[in-house]
């Protein structure tokens, strides 16, 4: 196709140029202008199933019993354009689930197997997900026989658990329940390295010290799930590893214990692949040419596949058995010496100095050749950290301990970003409460709600305080994992009671109002808080002269401090709130970023960002009761004000040395309001401007204050599953 200006027009019908990634976007062109695009990802409009469509409901109609059985049946029926080692299946099913699963942060919250999202770019095209793309393409005759019921992300993740079933694992449950996305989640940041597999200093502040990894990253580098197999860089040193296998397991979640259950667990069964020249494989998934129908890494090397696979570079199994469940990866482990050496590709890895014959496992195609097994430096640290250590000499010990620490943390590990039970489906979901569930107990339904709303009303608690108090429970959910959020009242508990957002003495204050009418009704702490701030907001909806109610639906539930993991909950503190005007520190990121990526957690439209805005500022919710941005001469009542003087051509914006910004009117020179960068890209980003322009219309009062209360309510709601 010829776009060039001299050609002949009429040789291109596109006139407007082709619209692959090879053109340049709005942002290329202005790269500093603030790119919304994070609040438009996984819109309605890529879903080809409709609106309408509830995976909870085609769930009802799911088979799981007939499922379960094609899955284990699977297992074992190994097919010729991709041949199962050893006749099996599992422990490519396993690493599928696990490279899936395995992505997920602590810190935000995002990645997981809960979204189906390894499907699309990046992750179908990462160098550690190599020959995953088979292991979905294999998995597709059973999609396609059960349809809608069943999703891929469900799909991916019971793959894996079955198959450590069929190979002899009691495992701990399994929940249905994760909903497909149909687009690649661009808003997930994973790093800012150009080139797959930069090395890991890109990311650290000091790469001898994990914990200067940069937030909110948690793998060691670009393109893979956890650490290089080969060592920090890809040089070997077992104990330095062991540091970033700490680091990067605590970001996910994981304890010690968790972390050596894992490690071993995982490397249990299956092998690693690398019996060949890893440079000559074909291009990845998202860049292969079409006749390869969305496979990558084409191996030209024999057959290119079985004995022949090229994925990690590291080639062999870990333990003699395979195909089985046992405490086989400890045994090899302890009972060799080891030396390194290089596989076939190339790459460094551990094998025996010694090893009887009948302790090597046999190859993936001739069951009678024998192979060395191997280890790779996070193996090893297993054995050489002494914390590790200590841990991994009481599973040698106790196959059964093992065994059970494994279930729980493999079932930790796939259902981490699913959120709280209400959102689970199934027969094998496990009857206890586990702590990082983040359970809360069922709530009240039955009391008298304006009862309730008349006496918070007739206290002393300004709008500001019931507003901001409300705001502060409810603005930690975050729709990447589903935790957080106004339901469970954990803003009243450690570590949410101290956060600095939180305005622990306000809080304290609030509180110790709010909790008596709440033990005097026989409600929870939870309602009580989310019904104060509906009453300041009818207070400011009056204030205003309209009389609009905010609707409320009761039944939340107060969490204890014992139903409360206070490590995982403070990686959840703020460290800003463009919706409060609150920063706990300057960063390299801008405040309005931060803001946008406040909003897309929330699971908010920019929209419904730009009305909470003005909204919050206007009612006077700001942190500390700064008045930067409160473009306003009636604070407390739920106007337009805050866009209409936003837009009003009679003002002028002026910086100042400290950050924050002067209005000042153009004739006389007079500061009117101050105003920090996050109130400001209101006005001066072209799509913002937009809705504030729409909401500081005349005729958009009303319309205002409707919209401002549903994307209120909506937060207040965020995670109420149960009315879902």
């Amino acid at each position: 196709m010829d776009h060039s200006t001299n050609g002949d027009a009429s040789k291109c019908p596109f006139m407007q140029g082709a619209v692959t990634t090879t053109e340049k976007s709005v942002t290329d062109w202005w790269p500093n202008t603030l790119n919304l695009d994070i609040l438009h990802q996984q819109d309605s409009k890529t879903n080809p199933l409709g609106a309408d469509f509830d995976y909870q409901e085609e769930l009802k109609k799911l088979d799981v019993a007939a499922l379960k059985k094609d899955v284990n049946d699977f297992m074992t029926d190994s097919q010729d354009w991709w041949p199962a080692d050893w006749g099996h299946y599992g422990g490519l099913m396993i690493r599928l689930s696990w490279h899936a699963a395995g992505s997920y942060r602590l810190a935000d919250g995002r990645g997981g197997g809960g979204t189906g999202n390894q499907r699309f770019a990046p992750l179908n095209s990462w160098p550690d997900n190599a020959s995953l793309d088979k292991a979905r393409r294999l998995l597709w005759p059973i999609k396609k026989k059960y349809g809608n019921t069943i999703s891929w992300a469900d799909l991916i993740i019971l793959a894996g658990t079955i198959a450590y079933e069929n190979m002899g694992l009691k495992t701990y449950g399994f929940a249905f329940g994760r909903t497909d996305i149909w687009h690649p989640e661009k808003d997930v940041y994973w790093g800012a390295e150009k080139e797959w597999l930069a090395p890991s200093d890109e990311r650290y502040g000091n790469v001898d010290k994990p914990d200067t990894m940069e937030n909110p990253l948690a793998a060691v580098q670009m393109g893979l799930i956890y650490v290089n197999p080969e060592g920090v860089n890809g040089k070997s040193d077992p104990l330095k590893t062991a540091l970033q296998v700490r680091e990067t397991f605590k970001r996910m979640a994981m304890n010690d214990e968790e972390t050596v259950a894992l490690t071993a667990g995982g490397h249990t069964v299956g092998k690693a692949h690398g019996n060949g020249d890893a440079s000559i494989l074909g291009p990845d998934p998202e860049s292969a040419d079409v006749e390869e129908q969305g496979l990558g890494w084409s191996n030209p090397n024999k057959s290119g596949k079985g004995r022949y696979t090229v994925t990690s570079g590291i080639e062999g199994a870990w333990t003699t058995h395979p195909t089985k469940w046992d405490n086989g990866f400890f045994e090899m482990l302890y009972n060799h010496e080891w030396e390194l050496r290089k596989s076939p590709a190339g790459a460094t890895q551990w094998e025996p100095v010694s090893i009887k014959e009948e302790d090597k496992p046999v190859d993936v195609e001739d069951l009678t050749t024998k192979l060395n097994p191997m280890m790779t430096d996070a193996d090893m640290a297993m054995k050489m950290d002494p914390i590790y250590n200590e841990i991994s000499l009481k599973f040698k010990d106790d196959f059964d301990a093992f065994s059970d620490a494994f279930a729980r943390a493999w079932f930790k590990l796939t259902h981490r970003d699913m959120g709280p039970k209400d959102r689970w489906f199934g027969p094998d979901v496990p009857q206890e409460d586990l702590i990082w569930q983040d359970p809360i107990p069922k709530g009240n339904n039955d009391y008298n709600v304006n009862a309730v709303k008349d006496k918070i009303a007739s206290t002393d608690l300004r709008i500001s305080e019931l507003v901001s108090t409300a705001w502060d429970s409810a603005r930690t959910y975050r729709g990447s994992d589903f935790r957080g959020g106004a339901n469970g009242a954990r803003i009243n508990l450690a570590p949410q009671n101290k956060w600095e957002g939180n305005e622990p003495a306000q809080l304290e204050k609030v509180l110790a109002v709010l909790q008596p009418i709440a033990t005097e009704f026989g409600i929870s702490l939870a309602d009580t808080i989310v019904l104060a701030g509906n009453v300041g907001v009818e207070k400011a909806i009056k204030n205003a002269g309209m009389n609009i109610s905010v609707p409320f639906t009761s039944g939340r539930g107060d969490a204890t401090q014992a139903m409360t993991d206070v490590e995982s909950f403070e990686s959840m503190e703020p460290l800003a709130d463009g919706f409060r005007n609150y920063q706990k520190k300057e960063y390299v990121v801008s405040p309005e970023e931060m803001l946008l990526d406040k909003t897309q957690l929330l699971g908010l439209t920019a929209a419904e960002m730009t009305v909470l805005v003005g909204g919050m500022r206007v009612m006077g919710t700001n942190f500390g009761g700064t008045k930067h941005g409160v473009f306003t001469e009636n604070e407390g009542a739920l106007t337009n004000d805050f866009f209409v003087n936003l837009t009003d051509m009679v003002y002028e914006w002026k910086s100042q040395d400290n950050g924050i910004y002067e209005i000042k009117n153009r004739k006389t020179g007079d500061v009117k309001f101050t105003a920090t960068r996050v109130d400001l890209v209101f006005g001066s980003n072209s799509i913002l401007r937009a809705y504030s322009e729409m909401y500081a219309q005349d005729d958009s009062k009303e319309r205002f204050v409707t919209d401002f209360v549903a994307a209120w309510t909506k937060v207040m709601n965020a995670n109420r599953f149960d009315l879902k």
